[in-house]
């Protein structure tokens, strides 16, 4: 038979058992929705990879510097491949990303599924920055990015190779019309500035 003496042991290791384990347990319930939290709205999406198929969060990009691109391999622009990889080559270090999406809304320009739109990319212009799969950059089935980058910046694509260019905070996002190469002053100028209002705030923090 247990002693009083021996029950009221065994409650006294519970107790400090539950109060060590409790916090414990609530950060790791808490975790999971305060890292949510600090991904900014723009960039709570998932996209297939284009390469691969695996599904990603752009919240992966989150404190970068983003230039999301609406691509297309039969267009007049598309030769604005290479300007976008040399762009995202020149300026990844110092945390600039290019995402690609390619979309077949522009007079059926895109018409390929992932592979060969991959396999076109890499032989032909050596892409490496990421990309995504096809998608609707406009109209009612627009993907959510891209109904967000119009609420936001007032702009949707005309056309192929429209490009939005995002802040590091990922709340402020500016627009740049098809015909504006990778490297026309005013987009690089803006990149610049962005790029390094991030190394501003990167030595704060």
């Amino acid at each position: 038979m247990k002693t009083s003496q021996s029950i009221d042991s065994r409650r006294f290791h519970l107790s400090r058992y539950w109060l060590l384990a409790l916090p414990l347990f609530a950060l790791t319930l808490l975790t999971p929705t305060s890292q949510a939290a600090e991904c900014p709205q723009l960039l709570q999406h998932r996209f297939a990879n284009l390469q691969t198929g695996e599904s990603q969060n752009l919240c992966q990009y989150q404190g970068k510097v983003i230039l999301v691109v609406n691509t297309a391999s039969y267009c007049g622009y598309t030769d604005q491949y290479g300007g976008l990889e040399a762009l995202y080559r020149k300026y990844k270090d110092q945390g600039l990303v290019v995402l690609g999406f390619p979309s077949n809304d522009f007079g059926n320009q895109e018409p390929g599924d992932s592979k060969q739109i991959a396999k076109f990319c890499r032989l032909t212009y050596s892409v490496e920055f990421p990309m995504f799969e096809k998608s609707h950059v406009t109209g009612k089935q627009r993907s959510a990015l891209f109904a967000k980058l119009d609420q936001q910046t007032g702009q949707r694509p005309q056309w192929n190779f429209h490009k939005y260019l995002i802040d590091a905070s990922g709340k402020k996002a500016q627009s740049f019309a098809s015909a504006v190469a990778p490297d026309d002053p005013r987009l690089l100028e803006s990149v610049r500035i962005l790029l390094d209002a991030r190394k501003a705030l990167l030595r704060k923090t």
